[in-house]
């Protein structure tokens, strides 16, 4: 190994430092995909931990018993969650039949404006329809069929309301617990790692709380001036999609539009889409960079690639997970940078060598 020179030796040993971190993530990765049914539970009950947080702690401090404080914010979330899926729900499958139909009116409008080619664009149209409608028959059997998927999500949900509502509850004693596992040598790193991961995480819910209530504002606001029904269950809709990034967002707003041209027809939902579009530019450039930089400095080319990976190991719950992990990554990853730096303190001055004339 001496006889290599020293840069060579120095990129040996980060290809094998490289090697080992690589080695290890992916063990863990493994380790996370196979136990799941508790990993992501826990995984989710800390997101909402750090969401939920804030409102446990002011409750605390208007004298309420902490474990009754946990119970009622638990009960918050879950009444505002289930009457949003609920409304926006009620809403699609009333309209369901509808909306095909104002969607083959409005293809078939389109489709006039071609001339000759017009017959063939229509039916071109109407066998893509029935195809969506045939679609819709076979996802609704096939959700009847897996009714074990349906009652493991349900069953992993539950577990993670019942952790939220620990994690609440037991919150001020999270640092002592982890004192009581942790080397005394190395209590303070680990600590300052936890406490900084879990910052990040709490940032980057805290920031997509705001800029989440801040779109579901302004589309609720602009579905409301055009008339569309249940521009209130929508608005609600999109504030809960703000928390899966891009996924979210385009779902949420094709909900609304669908319900728009369904009872509005053509033109109301072309208004409802340019709402959408608008409000998400503003969000994109102006609304998450003013908020994210002031919680979670991530740039957006970070937030991609960690929503692909996220969604290559676990779909559609990677997806969810992704950006908050990586925050909470990059948090430890910062403390070790800041403790490696001031251990190793600043380079040494250089001594004055005594000159010829001495």
């Amino acid at each position: 190994m001496q006889l290599l020179p020293e840069p060579v030796r120095r990129l040996a040993a980060w290809c094998a430092v490289i090697l080992l971190v690589a080695g290890v993530a992916y063990i863990g990765i493994q380790l996370c995909v196979a136990l799941r049914l508790a990993v992501v539970p826990v995984l989710l009950a800390l997101l909402g931990t750090a969401l939920l947080l804030p409102l446990h702690r002011w409750l605390v401090r208007v004298k309420v018993n902490r474990s009754v404080a946990a119970g009622l914010t638990c009960a918050a979330v879950l009444a505002v969650v289930g009457g949003a899926v609920y409304i926006v729900t009620a809403a699609l499958v009333g309209t369901w039949d509808q909306i095909l139909a104002s969607l083959r009116r409005s293809v078939r409008v389109l489709a006039d404006h071609f001339g000759a080619t017009g017959t063939s664009l229509g039916d071109l149209a109407d066998d893509a329809l029935d195809l969506l409608g045939r679609f819709g028959g076979t996802a609704a059997s096939g959700v009847i069929s897996g009714v074990g998927l349906v009652t493991q999500a349900l069953g992993m949900a539950v577990l993670a309301l019942l952790l939220v509502f620990f994690f609440l509850r037991d919150s001020h004693r999270a640092a002592g617990a982890l004192r009581s596992l942790v080397p005394r040598g190395s209590t303070e790193t680990v600590e300052a790692m936890a406490r900084r991961a879990f910052e990040g995480v709490e940032g980057f819910m805290r920031g997509t709380t705001v800029v989440a209530l801040i779109d579901a504002v302004c589309i609720t606001v602009g579905l409301l001036i055009l008339g569309v029904p249940g521009a209130v269950g929508l608005g609600a809709l999109v504030f809960i999609g703000a928390y899966v990034p891009y996924l979210g967002a385009f779902v949420s707003g094709a909900v609304a539009v669908l319900v728009a041209l369904a009872d509005r027809g053509l033109a109301i939902a072309l208004w409802a889409l340019g709402v959408v579009l608008l409000v998400q530019g503003l969000e994109g450039n102006v609304f998450q960079p003013m908020v994210q930089s002031r919680t979670v400095r991530m740039h957006p080319a970070v937030v991609l690639i960690a929503l692909t990976a996220g969604a290559s190991v676990a779909g559609i719950v990677g997806v969810l997970l992704a950006v908050p992990v990586t925050a909470a990554a990059l948090g430890v990853a910062d403390v070790l940078r800041t403790r490696y730096e001031s251990s190793a303190g600043p380079p040494p001055e250089p001594s004055a060598e005594p000159s010829a004339d001495t």
